[in-house]
């Protein structure tokens, strides 16, 4: 894809990914169009980087992304490439009645059910493109389900099965589908976890998107360093040791709760 000439909506574009994103496709010459949630946060990416415009939307919120849409394409008819980055990722137990149905709910209405609607909603203008694309964030744990974050590894799994879908469906239009596949990434999604991940090994947000933007470049459809290659192949060779490694981390977790 010719991403210097490009015009590219980045959904949760205020940190982590997304402000990595902003910061790399700005420097290659792109026009960039970031949202968010969080009015402070926009502004503050404004301020950093003048020359992107901002919109305040919540992925989640149907009416939102129609308002987005109808704001974006009128004001930005050049728009051609959407990244569905927005999500967030909570270690829950799924024995804890406290949360309530719409709180169980909130990472599949984000990083689901938020960019199959935001797709859906943008497709019809990206179709009128010669060159176009939409790309998707799943994760390494679509492979290899994290019991520590149960919710957040469905959620990746069903964008990592919509997105394979999206791209059959759209194999003879100009609407080329990747989708991007980080592995662990030190961003801000575990910032209030009561146990950090372990550091070495975790990437840089820099380290992925720079991946991600050469696989563009070169049209690969599947966005991913190599450590995605491992994790992929471990979970069809030993999909057993890879779930009891990480719901040792559950265990560690209820139990660093039960001292606190």
């Amino acid at each position: 894809m010719d991403l210097k000439n490009s015009t590219v909506l980045i959904t949760g574009g205020t940190s982590g990914l997304g402000l990595e994103f902003v910061r790399q496709l700005t420097k290659i010459g792109a026009k960039v169009i970031v949202t968010g949630r969080k009015l402070e946060a926009l502004n503050e990416t404004k301020k950093e980087f003048p020359n992107v415009e901002i919109f305040q939307s919540d992925v989640s919120n149907p009416e939102d992304i129609k308002q987005l849409f109808h704001d974006v394409t009128s004001q930005f008819p050049d728009l051609n490439i959407v990244i569905n980055n927005a999500g967030m990722m909570r270690l829950i137990d799924l024995q804890d009645q406290t949360l309530d149905l719409e709180n169980i709910n909130r990472e599949v209405a984000t990083n689901l059910s938020g960019t199959i609607q935001m797709v859906h909603q943008f497709l019809p203008h990206l179709l009128t493109k010669k060159s176009a694309g939409i790309v998707n964030v799943s994760s390494g744990i679509a492979f290899m389900s994290y019991s520590a974050a149960p919710i957040y590894s469905a959620t990746k799994a069903g964008i990592r099965a919509y997105t394979q879908s999206l791209r059959l469906q759209l194999e003879d239009s100009s609407v080329q589908v990747f989708e991007m596949i980080p592995p662990g990434v030190k961003t801000k999604l575990q910032d209030d976890w009561v146990k950090q991940p372990n550091d070495s090994m975790m990437m840089n947000a820099d380290e992925m998107v720079k991946i991600a933007i050469s696989g563009m470049l070169k049209d690969k459809k599947e966005l991913k360093p190599f450590m995605i290659s491992v994790i992929k192949f471990a979970s069809r060779l030993m999909p057993n040791v890879l779930l009891k490694f990480g719901h040792g981390e559950f265990k560690a977790i209820k139990k660093l709760k039960r001292q606190a």
